[in-house]
């Protein structure tokens, strides 16, 4: 025999070792607790907010969408919301609204509050500012673009994958980039 094959002892040890491990985890009171508080965090990052928020006719989100204050946000007609996008709005008065025919690639990430600096005080105790973010019709934001607060995004503009943008971009647009820059103009 060589090193490579087993003998029916070891086989039979190894798979006794993993019936013991899956027993045990099988039986960890953490695990079911554990599933609890993903159940409550898919409540309050989902659930809730889409029931607050407007989303027009034919438009569809992934169920791992993040939602925060859903209130404040509105979606279009016939628009798309990839796997693991964020749309994080207020909590006040900062609103996402995204046009008809916008599609939002996966892991997305648009906010419309940030944190003020002022020397002496953490950023956490710090106020927020809150800005509105606007994203126009038949627009497509590539997969990891950031959208940061106070940004408008023209009509027809297209956003590349990994960019973010801090500066409002005119419609029908090509913009790329950290920060995210406009190098051409879509084809109408």
């Amino acid at each position: 025999m060589n090193d490579h094959q087993a003998s029916p002892a070891n086989e039979k040890r190894f798979f006794v070792t993993k019936l013991l491990r899956a027993a045990k985890s099988l039986f960890d009171l953490r695990s079911y607790l554990h599933v609890l508080r993903v159940i409550h965090f898919y409540g309050y990052t989902h659930v809730q907010p889409r029931a607050q928020m407007t989303i027009g006719a034919g438009s569809g989100m992934a169920p791992n969408v993040s939602l925060r204050f859903g209130s404040l946000i509105k979606i279009g007609q016939n628009c798309h919301i990839g796997e693991r996008c964020y749309l994080w709005a207020g909590p006040d008065k900062g609103r996402i609204i995204i046009g008809d025919f916008t599609s939002l690639a996966p892991e997305v990430f648009i906010t419309t509050s940030d944190y003020q600096f002022k020397a002496g005080t953490p950023f956490r105790q710090q106020p927020k500012t809150e800005k509105d973010v606007i994203i126009g019709r038949d627009v497509w934001l590539g997969a990891r673009a950031i959208i940061t607060a106070g940004v408008t995004i023209g009509d027809g503009s297209i956003v590349g994958a990994g960019s973010v943008v801090t500066k409002d971009i005119p419609a029908n647009s090509i913009a790329v980039g950290v920060p995210a820059r406009v190098i051409g103009v879509r084809p109408s």
